[in-house]
Formats: structure tokens, sequence, C-alpha cells
């Protein structure tokens, strides 16, 4: 039998109520708890927090990660660019190292860009003023609607509604749903200015694994880069990892607008989700799927 997976849900921000504080990820964190491994076993034990900083500034829990007993980090960066310390980095860098799984999530223009300060998977992470996309073509509006917010900023359709995905070949097998005809996930629920991801120069193992679509410039752009296990020069066998462009695709808010959201999200909603229940079978299927890929190799 496999040990449960142990998955640390984590903001980088405080408690405030009026954000996106780990409360708006319950939905998540009672699917991920409530997975079953093949025997009807626990899949996953999931601990959900916000940051804690102890009086130096760091983080009590990210500074020290490759000394606890977590398998995963899912990280929800929804700082306006100061959610992480240095010596946070370093204990992520450090939890990587020792085989530890990552999943790293932003959203628009500099919305989560204290993922820069993160080695690795925080490369993958393109933002407005810091570490841009090194394609030119894309410092460009896209989401014209909510004239305050820049580049990045891809408006894959309403929060509320899903978006059509297209897996990159060969398909990733974190994406593949049996339950589906064509075998593959094809809905993620949508937000209007996502941010920006793609491979890091130099990085031999990832790869963008999913794209989307812009629903007013109808330009694709990258949802998922995938890294594989890897060993680092200094013999280190690195853990796998995700970047993502927006960390919508796992609210509370997306999955089921009821819940509610901050008060500065001021763009109706859609309610195609409402409509059709459904296909959040797709992400929810995802995110299993992430859970076991990530998990350390045993």
């Amino acid at each position: 039998m496999r040990p449960t997976i142990r998955i640390l849900l984590q903001t980088t921000i405080p408690s405030i109520a009026d954000d996106w504080n780990i409360g708006r990820f319950s939905l998540l964190r009672d699917h991920l708890a409530g997975l079953k491994g093949e025997n009807g076993e626990t899949l996953c034990t999931v601990t959900a927090r916000d940051r804690e900083a102890d009086a130096a500034g760091n983080d009590v829990v990210l500074s020290v990660l490759d000394q606890t007993d977590f398998d995963e980090l899912w990280l929800f960066a929804v700082d306006a660019g100061d959610g992480l310390s240095v010596p946070d980095c370093q204990g992520i860098t450090r939890f990587r190292q020792r085989g530890g799984g990552i999943f790293a999530t932003r959203d628009h223009q500099d919305l989560g860009s204290s993922l820069c300060t993160l080695g690795g998977v925080g490369r993958a992470h393109f933002f407005h003023t810091k570490h841009t996309d090194p394609d030119e073509s894309r410092h460009v509006r896209d989401d014209q609607d909510t004239k305050e917010i820049l580049w990045p900023n891809y408006h894959s359709g309403s929060n509320g509604d899903y978006q059509r995905i297209a897996a990159v070949e060969p398909v990733h097998e974190l994406l593949l749903n049996p339950k589906n005809a064509s075998g593959v996930i094809e809905y993620f629920p949508a937000h209007p200015h996502e941010g920006g991801v793609g491979v890091p120069d130099g990085e031999e193992k990832a790869r963008v694994i999913a794209t989307g679509i812009s629903q007013v410039t109808q330009r694709p752009f990258n949802l998922l880069v995938a890294f594989e296990r890897a060993h680092d020069q200094h013999g280190n066998d690195l853990g796998r990892a995700i970047a993502e462009s927006s960390f919508h695709h796992l609210a509370d808010y997306n999955w089921d607008t009821s819940k509610g959201c901050p008060s500065f999200l001021v763009e109706p909603p859609g309610d195609q989700i409402e409509r059709e229940p459904e296909k959040l079978d797709d992400v929810k299927t995802y995110v299993e799927n992430l859970a076991r890929w990530l998990a350390p190799s045993i």
C-alpha cells in the first residue's frame, strides 16, 4: 500500500479576509482530502494555511519546508511581489532537491511575482515588470475590459464559465481523463485575465503540456508547464513541478460562483458551470492526476 500523500496548500499572503486567502480554495482542499486510493484508503492528507511570518519576516513553514514531512507544496502566489523571503525560497528549493513536488500558480500582470525570487519552477512564470516573457510580441494587453490590469492578462472567458484547453502532443499523463470519449481533459474553469508561463531558457526537463486560447484575440497562450524529475549539478534528485497560468482554475469562485470572491473582483460572472456542472469533472480529474504525479518516487 502506498503511503498517504502529504500535501501543503499555501498562499503567499497572511489571512486577509477580503483577499485570496487559503479559505477561498476550500473546495480544492475538500476534493483532495476526499480522494481514495486503489483499495479505498485515503489518498491525501491535506494541510491548508496562509503565510505566517516569524520575527525575521520568514514563513514559519516554507523557510524550513525541507525539514517537514510534506511530500508536495501547492503554492498559490497571490501577493503583490513580497510574498516570499529569501529563506522561504531556500527552504522550497531544498524541498525540491530532496524530491518534493511543487505546484506553483499565480495570476495576471505582477500578481504573485514573488515567484520570481524562486528558482526552477519560479523561472517559468512571466510577469509585467519582472522576468518578462522573452517573446516581446506578447507584451500587449489581451483582456480589454478591465483597463487597470496590464499584460500578461489572457482572457480565457468569464469567471463561472469554462475554457476549452488543448493538450500538447504527446499528451501528458496529467491530462488524461478516461471518462471522456477523447480520453483527455477538455475543459478548465475560465478567467478573464490569466498570467503567462513558459519553459525557462536552458531547462531541458520542462515542456508546455496544455494551452488555452484568448476569447478576445484568438491567440493561444500557455496554461501549464511540466517539469519532470531531474538531476541537478549538485547530484540532487529534483522533484516534479508544475507552473500554471492562473490560480483561478482551482479557486472556489471558479468552481462555484455562489462561494463569492473578494470585493475587488468586479467582472460579472458567467453561468456555464452552474448550467453544466458535470464538466467540472475535468479539472477535478486533473487535480487527482496532479496529486499522484507530484508525489515523490518511492
